[in-house]
C-alpha cells in the first residue's frame, strides 16, 4: 500500500512585517515585538530610541527598498537593558620568544525591544506597545 502524503493546506504562510535597519555598525533585520542587542547606546532603560536608517521594509504584501535609505521610514525601540556580551579571550604568543599575552573582551551592549516599524504616516506597532497607550 503506497504511504499517502499529507493534503496541502490551501492557507498562505502568514507574511509578517519586517525592517532592515542600519545601526551599531550592522545591517539587522528587525521585527516589531522582538529584542535586539545593538553595541552600546546612549540613552537611558525605558528611553525610547529612533533610528531612521532604515534599508528595507516589507509589510507582508510588498517591499520598500531605500536607495541606501528609505525617507520618511523610522523603527521605534524601547531600552529594556545595558548589559555586557560573552567574555572573548585574545590570546597573543610569538613563536621561540618565551612571549605570551592573555587578555578578555566584554562588549557592552544594550538590548533594546522594537516598538513599531513606520513609513511616512503608517506605522506596525506590536500588540503590547498599541495595548500599553
Amino acid at each position: 500500500m503506497p504511504k499517502q502524503s499529507p493534503k496541502p493546506s490551501k492557507e498562505e504562510p502568514k507574511a509578517s512585517s519586517y525592517a532592515i535597519v542600519e545601526a551599531s555598525g550592522k545591517q539587522l533585520w528587525v521585527e516589531a515585538n522582538r529584542y535586539y542587542d545593538f553595541n552600546r547606546l546612549e540613552a537611558d532603560v525605558g528611553e525610547i530610541v529612533t533610528i531612521e536608517n532604515v534599508l528595507l521594509i516589507n509589510e507582508g504584501k510588498g517591499a520598500t527598498l531605500g536607495k541606501p535609505y528609505i525617507k520618511g521610514a523610522r523603527v521605534e525601540l524601547k531600552v529594556l537593558e545595558h548589559r555586557r556580551g560573552p567574555k572573548i579571550i585574545v590570546y597573543k604568543m610569538r613563536p621561540k620568544k618565551k612571549t605570551r599575552r592573555k587578555n578578555g573582551h566584554r562588549q557592552e551592549l544594550t538590548r533594546a525591544m522594537v516598538q513599531s516599524i513606520s513609513i511616512g504616516a503608517k506605522a506596525t506597532k506590536s500588540k503590547k506597545a498599541s495595548d500599553s497607550d
